[in-house]
């Protein structure tokens, strides 16, 4: 099946839940310097969280592109002078938010959408003035150079899958409370005839005909790469889905060793890796558009932009 040196290439092991929130805030001051008359909570009126926090933006894996564009905007905002974001696992990260949540603290997070964490929680991205986390982003799907002419039919399920960010939290959702990601795919897939027909429109099924799917390891990647890979099981497709890093799953389709996946997020995102390997693969456009990424806090937090919070002292 796969053709993996994994020395080089290093597979992501398991397939632990995923999640990523995010949160970030400095003061509010009126002053040039962007949050320096704020560094005093008691100047600004509003608590001092990046005190309570220890001056900490909780991250996840280290490399993602959410972890890099907090790490730039704790270089360019005077409210997160002093700062560190931490790196650990998606999972760990996950663990965090919930144990904050459930007792109400304030935890500073990296996060995106779509993700199930906004609809489990009450939380809010903070508004980013400077614009470091860009603008909205889309989920695209690679595939390797060459599949349309090798196989057709995946190609077109491929090209033609789409679908809404409600759609895909559903199927976290599920995920998240205690599903099979797999069964929870089935599941979907089975209540949803009419978008499921709307990708397998023009194919023909096709006789155990095998295809390499790879994604990182996020609870969104999770929910579209069991999905469609349950469509492709379905039209006859035997189907395997490999979770690698960022930079491996990547370079896995510019390689020819997996055939596509449906996890690109860019512009900002996979911004680095689409550089280094975007014209070894074919880009079938968007299966999700309005994706974001930035820094996310629970909404009982009295922050509204990342000048809302303080600089360390």
């Amino acid at each position: 099946m796969f053709k993996f040196d994994w020395k080089r290439i290093g597979m992501t092991a398991g397939l632990s839940l995923t999640l990523l929130a995010a949160g970030c805030g400095s003061d509010g001051g009126s002053s040039d310097s962007g949050g320096e008359s704020g560094s005093d909570g008691e100047s600004s009126g509003k608590a001092n969280y990046g005190e309570e926090i220890n001056y900490e933006i909780t991250g996840i894996e280290a490399g993602a592109g959410v972890v890099a564009a907090s790490q730039d905007a704790v270089e360019k905002y005077d409210s997160l002078a002093g700062w560190e974001v931490s790196t650990s696992s998606s999972g760990a990260m996950a663990t965090a938010l919930g144990e904050a949540i459930d007792n109400e603290e304030p935890i500073v997070v990296t996060g995106w959408t779509p993700h199930w964490k906004f609809a489990e929680y009450d939380l809010k991205y903070l508004e980013d003035p400077q614009g470091v986390f860009g603008d909205a982003e889309e989920i695209k799907t690679m595939v390797k150079t060459g599949l349309k002419d090798e196989k057709p039919n995946a190609y077109k399920i491929l090209d033609q899958f789409q679908w809404e960010t409600s759609q895909m939290e559903e199927v976290m959702l599920e995920i998240q409370n205690g599903a099979d990601p797999a069964e929870a795919a089935k599941n979907w897939v089975s209540n949803n005839e009419d978008a499921v027909s709307s990708w397998t429109e023009g194919t023909e099924e096709v006789d155990g005909k095998e295809v390499e799917l790879v994604y990182v390891n996020w609870d969104s990647e999770i929910a579209s790469t069991n999905v469609v890979a349950e469509v492709m099981k379905e039209q006859g497709f035997e189907v395997t889905a490999t979770p690698l890093d960022n930079g491996p799953m990547w370079e896995a389709v510019a390689n020819g060793e997996a055939d596509g996946m449906v996890a690109a997020w860019l512009p900002a995102t996979h911004g680095s890796q689409f550089e280094k390997y975007g014209e070894q693969v074919e880009d079938l456009g968007a299966n999700l558009e309005g994706a974001k990424i930035g820094l996310v806090v629970p909404e009982y937090m009295d922050v509204d932009s990342i000048e809302d919070l303080q600089a360390a002292e």
